[in-house]
């Protein structure tokens, strides 16, 4: 039997576990444990494991361990660098046509149960700007097509007053069937539709992606914080900037924010060097 490691030893081998632990690495090793320990969700290979402190570390050697943040900071999980399973989703040569051919008509998650078309995208395939939704509503539903009911338009009139088209743009929700009673897409839908929008997304490689609404931000950002706590901030997303800001069917039911996503957006127009038109005088 081996001798136990001495104190020096046994810290300097927890140092290396919570530096893999960090690296999204847990799953590869077992019988550990540790305050504060994560517990890793089984999930498709490409949702990236939450990250509690700090956005993914670079590749250093955890001598001294990694700092961690104080509780009281904000936790959202931002990927600015490839990770191991991140790799595992890129499709050499993929393309939109792939995609939506692998996606078929899929029965994956209960969401296919009532749904009438899946809503897979619509847009500029090299899009510098993609917009993220949450799902299909009831008009999407019936057309197969990504906002086209009373938030379509408004969201239309949105990319308009920024000086695009929607043409121009691409737009795609996190789930790509109608959730029954338009109610919010359950943990599991999410993890399962995710892998084809994250393909989506490095197809197109955008320079920014607006999500619309909490739910496509935690998709993304891999946090359940409320929407109030990010909102506006750019954040790293597989080297592409991300900007959250409020649904337009948000904005319908409290007009008063139209102003805030109007800020937003003319941070998105800044970074894509977008001039917005001048309002013609009447």
């Amino acid at each position: 039997m081996d001798p136990a490691p001495t104190p020096k030893k046994r810290e300097k081998l927890e140092a290396w576990l919570r530096y893999y632990d960090d690296l999204g690495l847990g799953v590869f090793y077992s019988d550990r444990s540790r305050t504060g320990e994560r517990a890793l969700q089984s999930a498709e290979p490409v949702v990236i494991a939450p990250v509690e402190a700090t956005p993914a570390p670079k590749l250093i050697p955890p001598n001294p361990p990694p700092l961690r943040m104080p509780s009281h900071a904000s936790v959202l999980s931002v990927v600015s660098e490839s990770s191991l399973f991140e790799s595992i989703d890129r499709v050499e040569n993929d393309t939109l046509e792939r995609i939506r051919e692998d996606l078929g008509e899929c029965t994956r998650c209960r969401l296919h149960k009532q749904r009438n078309k899946i809503v897979f995208g619509a847009g500029n395939p090299r899009a510098e700007l993609v917009f993220v939704g949450e799902g299909p509503g009831h008009d999407e539903d019936v057309q197969g097509l990504p906002f086209v009911g009373r938030a379509g338009k408004l969201l239309t009139q949105m990319i308009e007053a920024m000086g695009l088209r929607r043409e121009d743009v691409y737009i795609c929700n996190v789930v790509k069937c109608r959730p029954p009673e338009n109610r919010k897409p359950e943990d599991d839908e999410v993890a399962t539709c995710s892998p084809y929008l994250f393909r989506q997304l490095e197809v197109i490689g955008p320079k920014a992606v607006v999500c619309l609404g909490a739910t496509a931000a935690q998709a993304l950002l891999k946090t359940k914080d409320s929407i109030s706590r990010y909102r506006g901030q750019w954040f790293e997303f597989r080297g592409t900037k991300l900007l959250v800001t409020y649904h337009p069917a948000y904005l319908l039911r409290n007009p008063a924010a139209k102003g805030d996503v109007w800020k937003d957006l003319q941070k998105v127009m800044a970074l894509l060097g977008i001039v917005p038109p001048k309002k013609s005088a009447r």
